[in-house]
């Protein structure tokens, strides 16, 4: 299984516009991502409704996880590269 850690660099956690830019990049994936936070999840991480209910804050450690393979490797490196950076930043799209 691809697995990675990461800090949510978001100020305020994935609240409602970094979780639904977090979501839209996960549903690009060629592969299925989870997303976990402490004792909460894994969820699928194309579900904006499933990580919003995690409520994760700013600085939170979450694992990212998918199938152990080419692809899982690679969408689970994405998507920590994105959730460790301030998604308030990201202009919309």
């Amino acid at each position: 299984m691809a697995q990675r850690r990461v800090k949510v660099g978001s100020s305020v956690g994935l609240h409602a516009r970094p979780a639904q830019i977090f979501c839209k990049a996960a549903a690009a994936q060629p592969t299925k991502v989870s997303i976990a936070a402490g004792d909460r999840g894994p969820v699928d991480a194309r579900s904006i409704l499933s990580v919003l209910g995690l409520g994760v804050g700013s600085g939170e450690e979450v694992v990212l996880s998918a199938a152990d393979d080419t692809d899982g490797e690679a969408a689970v490196e994405a998507l920590a590269e994105l959730l460790a950076t301030d998604l308030d930043a990201v202009p919309s799209s």
